[in-house]
């Protein structure tokens, strides 16, 4: 496949893409996957709830208790809208953000994995951080996510530690971004 039938973009969902949102949920609980970077929409039946999660939680002001302000992106295919993958950031830390999520979560379509979307959709999610005025961002993953600890290395993630998660009974590596 080319690379212009391949093009992507990382933009905030809307109403034209309800369809594809819902699709995008399903494939991820048929294939048991965790749903990283997609906010709330694991728990979500109704796409336009989901945007309107999304759009409150963009602002302080209407941000919902224990979470912090954050911009839900997805990354469309243009030849046939597909979303192809999903990523959040995070504009702050709460105290669970700062030891666990980072500033960026996101994950793949299951059906489109090893094609290179998680590191181009990453690289694009990097500019929006340092438009926002970041100069470096924290991302986790768990310690068996070899495909996840690669697309971060690659976008130059640095190695912090390895952190339990005693609430999710996990084990994550931390990576810092320096965005400079």
């Amino acid at each position: 496949m080319d690379e212009k039938s391949d093009h992507c973009i990382l933009i905030k969902p809307d109403e034209t893409m309800l369809q594809e949102i819902a699709a995008y949920r399903a494939a991820f609980l048929a294939a048991g996957n965790s749903m990283d970077g997609t906010g709330p929409l694991r728990r979500m039946d109704d796409p336009e709830d989901w945007l309107w999660a999304c759009r409150t939680g963009e602002n302080r002001e209407t941000t919902p208790p224990n979470w912090v302000p954050s911009e839900q992106f997805v990354f469309q295919r243009e030849r046939d809208h597909k979303i192809v993958g999903m990523i959040q950031f995070r504009h702050e830390f709460n105290d669970f953000l700062r030891d666990f999520g980072g500033n960026i979560g996101y994950s793949v379509y299951p059906d489109e994995r090893k094609k290179g979307y998680a590191k181009r959709m990453l690289t694009e999610c990097l500019k929006v951080c340092r438009a926002f005025g970041l100069d470096r961002v924290l991302i986790t993953c768990l310690m068996e996510n070899e495909a996840s600890r690669r697309t971060i290395l690659s976008c130059g993630g640095v190695y912090d530690k390895t952190v339990y998660c005693e609430r999710d009974h996990v084990s994550l590596e931390r990576y810092w971004v320096a965005l400079g």
